[in-house]
């Protein structure tokens, strides 16, 4: 495995987007936010996803030359249109209108249509949480992979949840979950190594396990908690999807088959400030002793520590600020297609 270093990976991503037009400004953001699900170890999400952005550019699937605005607009709520644009730009924009909202109104709902694939759900509640805000994300995936309970037509994605809650000097707990066993990005990346996959995550449509993670096209990714997680996607698709005016069920489309059609993306973000509850300082206290509760609390016969929502990636952030992102061989390989098609400089680790 090798590492690249945070500032040459957004260096390398920039360079890549701006050589297919995509504005310098806008291809910093994008890089950044990038780099940002790399750094939490959503290795799915990150820089791995580069080769697939720039074949939608090229396909024409999204537009360089966004009108991002606000659509519909009613006291803490905002319906944002984000006119087919890479999906980073149209989520960097609904956080920054929901932190001004939250700041008037104490609580805000922003949602979004015609978006785009944004990265790791994590990336923006952790901005609103770094500035004291509870945050929440919720999103429509961007092809169907999942079955209702005890069906076979793919009908829902993975449909993420983020929620992150300040705690003071400690990590921000924070809970980034697809409401599948695995999110598809984890399939993709196993495929790409030449790895087999748990044999929980998916089944064909006989019900049977699928290892070969270059099957998955054959079934359906599994729901976490099994009727449980089903319906939790569906909640999902309602309040991302059907309330934004977005695709979901059969409206979904697959970003990863169609490069060339708008995939009218619809997310949701919710930001909350404490101080609307109370005493901020004392919730983030009360915060901070359930941590210290949970962490604290007796385990299992060997376990070795209770973990607490967040802190795994509190620490993958730490170690991959210090060592860079881990690229593996085949991840390189696809990098540098990209480099020679984008003509510039291939990665040399």
């Amino acid at each position: 495995m090798k590492y690249l270093a945070i500032t040459d990976a957004q260096a390398f991503i920039s360079k890549a987007l701006q050589s297919q037009r995509v504005p310098a400004a806008d291809a910093d953001i994008i890089a950044n936010l990038m780099v940002k699900s790399d750094l939490v170890g959503a290795d799915g999400h990150g820089i791995f996803r580069l080769p697939a952005y720039l074949k939608r550019i090229r396909a024409g699937g999204v537009n360089l030359t966004p009108n991002i605005r606000i659509e519909r607009e009613q006291g803490a709520t905002a319906l944002i249109n984000g006119d087919n644009a890479l999906g980073h730009l149209v989520m960097n924009r609904a956080v920054e209108l929901a932190i001004e909202k939250v700041k008037k109104y104490s609580v805000c709902w922003i949602g979004s249509h015609y978006g785009n694939h944004s990265g790791a759900a994590s990336v923006y509640v952790r901005k609103l949480a770094e500035q004291g805000y509870i945050g929440i994300y919720m999103a429509v995936g961007n092809a169907n992979h999942m079955a209702p309970w005890g069906g076979i037509d793919l009908l829902l994605s993975t449909n993420p949840i983020a929620i992150a809650v300040p705690a003071g000097d400690g990590p921000i707990v924070l809970l980034d979950i697809a409401t599948t066993v695995a999110a598809y990005g984890k399939v993709k990346v196993a495929a790409q190594r030449g790895e087999s996959i748990p044999d929980d995550w998916m089944i064909d449509r006989q019900g049977k396990p699928i290892t070969d993670p270059k099957r998955a096209a054959e079934g359906s990714l599994l729901p976490i908690g099994a009727y449980k997680g089903y319906g939790l996607a569906v909640m999902i698709g309602l309040l991302a999807g059907a309330l934004n005016n977005a695709a979901v069920g059969k409206g979904t489309i697959d970003f990863n088959v169609h490069h060339d059609l708008v995939t009218n993306t619809g997310q949701t973000i919710i930001a909350v400030d404490p101080s609307a509850f109370g005493n901020k300082e004392e919730f983030v206290s009360r915060v901070v002793t359930l941590v210290e509760d949970l962490k604290n609390s007796a385990t299992l016969p060997g376990v070795k520590e209770i973990r607490v929502p967040g802190e795994g990636a509190a620490r993958m952030m730490a170690e991959r600020k210090r060592l860079g992102i881990p690229v593996a061989p085949e991840l390189l390989e696809a990098l540098n297609i990209c480099a020679k098609e984008c003509g510039i400089a291939a990665l040399n680790l």
